[in-house]
């Protein structure tokens, strides 16, 4: 496959997961403040600019982290890159120069939501936004769903498994620290009421929240980090992106040396997180392991392009 081909789909699935992230983190956070009552100009509201890494490039074009402006620069802002309007135009950007390798249903997903972004993105109402946050979402279930039923599992395929999986480990591993440090364990309030819901929204962020209490009988800070980075079988975990985007690669050596840089970095990643747990990490620093974590995927995501997309 040529490696212009191959960096399109990669990004492609990349930058819709990204926007189904901030969609589903903006429409979870909306309905913890309306359960835990609080009023709309919330603190609550700035660690959704937190999770998606983007705190610097907002404080320096906004006063204050309020709803109305933490929203339009997650979901409208043109000048920010990983917005869902941005996300979802260089998706179909991507998707648009690859219309060839990928089923015509993908295409017509991915334009049907970009037309569906600019329309909203000229309305004014906030109350809009949820709405169009739930059209975001089912448009992301849609998409997979295609990727994976009609498909073949050549090396277009693969390519936007590991960006997809990649994506998705990096969002989840966020959105645990942020919520941690604000959540951050506090003498007698440990495992409070309000804590619960709290990280029971972190849950329902990822739709975690009904397969964790199949396995937990309650929701408290060292099950949730738990379930979400070392889970093998629920498909947001940390742990089970990075297994399933490993074994893309691995499907995808004879392209590649067997000692690519790529495989290299996500053995490395892979290996890490397998021989660690949640006991030890929360006791020497969850925010230190996922600040490296995050420095580590960086680093994969960078041997990819060594190994596939540069020319």
């Amino acid at each position: 496959m040529l490696s212009r081909v191959a960096n399109s789909i990669y990004w492609m699935s990349r930058y819709l997961e990204r926007a189904d992230n901030v969609a589903r983190f903006a429409d979870v956070n909306f309905h913890l403040m309306l359960d835990l009552s609080l009023d709309r100009d919330s603190t609550q509201w700035y660690p959704l600019v937190a999770t998606s890494g983007d705190d610097e490039d907002f404080n320096k074009r906004y006063k204050t982290a309020d709803e109305q402006s933490v929203l339009k620069f997650l979901t409208f802002d043109e000048k920010n890159p990983n917005s869902i309007l941005q996300c979802i135009f260089r998706a179909r950007e991507n998707a648009r120069t690859v219309r060839e390798i990928i089923p015509v249903e993908m295409w017509e997903k991915i334009n049907e939501l970009y037309h569906l972004t600019q329309s909203h993105s000229r309305k004014r109402s906030l109350a809009d936004l949820y709405d169009y946050y739930m059209q975001v979402r089912q448009a992301g279930h849609l998409f997979t769903g295609l990727m994976y039923n009609t498909m073949s599992r050549s090396a277009g395929w693969q390519f936007a498994h590991v960006g997809q999986m990649l994506e998705r480990a990096d969002k989840t591993a966020r959105l645990l620290d942020v919520k941690y440090f604000i959540l951050l364990p506090r003498g007698e309030q440990i495992d409070s009421a309000f804590d619960a819901v709290q990280w029971g929204a972190v849950l329902k962020s990822v739709n975690a929240l009904e397969m964790y209490r199949q396995q937990y009988h309650s929701i408290n800070y060292r099950d949730v980090t738990d379930f979400l980075l070392f889970s093998q079988a629920f498909p947001r975990s940390v742990l089970h992106c990075l297994d399933s985007a490993a074994g893309a690669l691995k499907s995808l050596a004879p392209e590649c040396k067997p000692a690519s840089p790529a495989r290299t970095e996500m053995d490395t990643l892979t290996q890490t997180l397998h021989r660690s747990d949640a006991a030890h990490i929360i006791a020497d620093g969850l925010h230190e392991f996922i600040d490296g974590f995050q420095y580590n995927l960086n680093l994969v995501d960078e041997a990819i392009f060594r190994s596939f997309f540069e020319t």
